[in-house]
């Protein structure tokens, strides 16, 4: 009867502690459609169910899809159940497929209570990698980096537990689906297969070579047969578009973000005495650095286009998952220590928690305090506690002031009350309200002496994830529905399947007319994502927004913005001007551009939008008639 009871209760505590998994990614992350580059690929896919959409600029030359076995599958996904039901389906599965991989390898280095505080505090944290917030680990959107990042967890779970040769196949397959995530994942794989002095002579050869590729690409004419250089065209548009491909255009705050993980690794190397925990951190640590040493390299000599284009800076996404992995064991490991163990463990989990808190700074001052442990008095000591004491009170005290503010009554002026599941998801972004309840569950599913305790705490978890599940999923808009493809099919009608259309003033980042009236666009700031991969469009890129200068700014000198805003981020907006008749026949010049969509009446029988909503009285232009009337006018 006992075991009996012991088994209950061990099925039991794992379900609460997987349901808790599920509300934390619930309220945490969530999905919310086809946003950010999951457009993007979105758009990948879509083009191979219609042939049309091959002739977008964005596909016409060298781009990302060409490397890839995610678009045909994904592509395959959307023909069977729709996009919007593929992307959502795809999403959750490799989501799930990530966090079971990630606690299959936490507790395979750290056991099975610290594998859940791992997989919890790796939702929690942002996982921000790279510059200007653009890249993060475990995205809410569809993209094939979710897939290529559960399958290097996969693989590295599978190395740890002895699969070697299991792990390096899932590690290879994972460059056909996105070969720049994968590849570190790959090279961490290989850094457990050989001594470390072997890796460290590896990592060093590594970014010598590098160096000596690009000095020879840039003097030996023959050598840019191979390694091309990017000319001051192409690379102009290049660092306007995507300013964070190149290190030495980064913030500081972003060599901040980068030297976390890396600071974190560090002082777990050095505080948890596993010989597997530390070859991990080293390995993790040294990919990372080498990324950073040849995307530096890279963007600095020449700069050599397959090195700007092979994004070295990325390899920092495997030591970043792994410092949030094993913080947590770090952190109860350290905490036990007398002297300045609860203060390390505290500042710890601050750098990764607190916003507009520098993290690095925080696990710096943990990493001095923790070394400088041997020389602490007990005076020393009692000062620590102190400290820890104070940080908890004024944590306390934040988190109160924030909720406070969070959840009172919003004034006459404010407008409506938030619904409450919006108020409970801004009150986790916080961050540390979600650490103080992981710990609260995880302390109350250990020391639960009864079953109706544990069943009690699996009903409040499975109503609290009622409460947050219709805010998880909502989403501001869906693309490709067969609503909007009948709303605008008089539109579609009349635009030849591979003629471009305008959109102006911008009403997305070139969604409407991909997925609505399935046509190419003529420029869009998504289409510019790929400027990276090739001249050709780079300088078409150019030279179309030239054209486009009577009606907008260029949308893709994202850098120049960056500079004369004052926050970070990518706010502001280019700016537009209205359409008028002479505009619309000089942009019209352009054989390249078709049809003109615009809410302004300027002659030339255009055909309106006779629908209701937001696309009420816009109106469709065929720039063959506006051509075709010059002669008359």
């Amino acid at each position: 009867m006992r075991s009996s009871n012991l088994g209950f209760r061990s099925k039991f505590v794992a379900f609460s502690l997987a349901l808790a998994l599920v509300t934390l990614w619930l309220v945490m992350r969530g999905y919310h459609g086809l946003t950010g580059d999951g457009q993007i690929y979105a758009f990948q896919a879509f083009a191979r169910l219609y042939p049309q959409l091959r002739t977008d600029l964005y596909l016409q030359n060298t781009s990302q899809d060409q490397f890839t076995l995610f678009s045909p599958l994904y592509a395959w996904c959307i023909d069977f159940l729709g996009l919007e039901n593929a992307a959502r389906l795809l999403t959750l599965l490799f989501t799930l497929w990530f966090l079971a991989a990630a606690w299959s390898l936490a507790r395979a280095v750290a056991g099975r209570n610290a594998a859940w505080a791992a997989v919890a505090f790796a939702l929690i944290a942002a996982g921000d990698y790279g510059a200007s917030g653009v890249f993060r680990i475990l995205e809410p959107y569809l993209t094939a980096r979710l897939p290529a990042e559960a399958l290097c967890i996969t693989a590295l779970a599978c190395q740890v537990r002895g699969r070697k040769w299991l792990g390096l196949a899932l590690a290879v397959g994972a460059l056909a689906i996105h070969p720049l995530m994968a590849l570190p994942g790959l090279l961490l794989l290989g850094s457990l297969w050989v001594p470390p002095r072997v890796v460290v002579t590896a990592a060093i050869g590594g970014v010598l070579a590098t160096l000596v590729i690009s000095i020879v690409a840039i003097n030996i004419p023959g050598a840019s047969h191979v390694f091309a250089v990017m000319d001051d065209p192409w690379l102009d548009v290049v660092r306007e578009r995507s300013q964070f491909l190149f290190l030495q255009l980064w913030s500081t705050r972003d060599w901040a973000i980068n030297a976390q993980p890396f600071l974190c690794l560090g002082f777990t190397a050095i505080a948890v005495r596993s010989d597997r925990i530390r070859r991990l951190c080293v390995g993790a640590a040294l990919v990372g650095a080498a990324g950073l040493a040849v995307a530096l390299i890279g963007g600095l000599i020449g700069p050599v286009a397959i090195l700007v284009q092979g994004q070295a800076w990325r390899w920092v996404w495997v030591a970043v998952l792994l410092s949030e992995l094993l913080l947590p064991l770090t952190a109860l490991k350290v905490g036990r220590d007398e002297k300045c163990g609860p203060l390390c463990a505290l500042l710890l989990v601050f750098g990764w928690t607190l916003p507009g808190i520098d993290g690095t700074a925080c696990i710096g001052l943990a990493s001095i305090i923790w070394l400088a442990r041997p020389v602490i008095s007990s005076r020393g000591s009692r000062y620590c506690r102190w400290a820890f004491t104070a940080l908890i009170i004024a944590i306390g005290m934040w988190i109160f002031i924030q909720c406070r503010n969070i959840w009172s009554p919003p004034s006459a002026s404010a407008g409506p009350a938030p619904l409450v599941e919006a108020q409970l998801r801004e009150m986790f972004a916080l961050k540390m309200p979600a650490v103080l309840l992981c710990a609260l569950i995880w302390w109350g599913v250990q020391t639960a002496r009864t079953k109706w305790t544990l069943i009690s705490l699996t009903v409040i978890l499975a109503a609290f994830s009622a409460l947050v599940f219709s805010a998880a999923f909502r989403q501001p808009r869906l693309l490709a529905t067969s609503a909007d493809i009948r709303e605008f099919a008089a539109w579609a009608n009349v635009i030849p399947p591979t003629s471009t259309v305008l959109v102006t003033p911008p009403r997305d980042v070139g969604a409407f007319v991909w997925f609505a009236l399935n046509r190419p666009n003529y420029l869009s700031l998504d289409q510019s994502a790929g400027v990276v991969f090739s001249r050709a469009t780079a300088l078409e890129v150019r030279r179309r927004s030239d054209v486009l200068l009577p009606l907008a700014d260029p949308d893709w000198k994202l850098l120049s913005r960056l500079r004369h805003q004052s926050g970070g981020g990518f706010k502001d907006k280019a700016a537009t001007r209205p359409l008028t008749a002479g505009k619309l026949i000089q942009i019209c010049a352009d054989p390249q551009l078709a049809f003109v969509i615009s809410p302004e009446a300027v002659g030339f029988n255009p055909l309106p939008h006779i629908g209701g909503g937001v696309w009420k009285d816009w109106k469709l232009y065929d720039c063959r008639k506006v051509r075709s009337a010059l002669p008359t006018r």
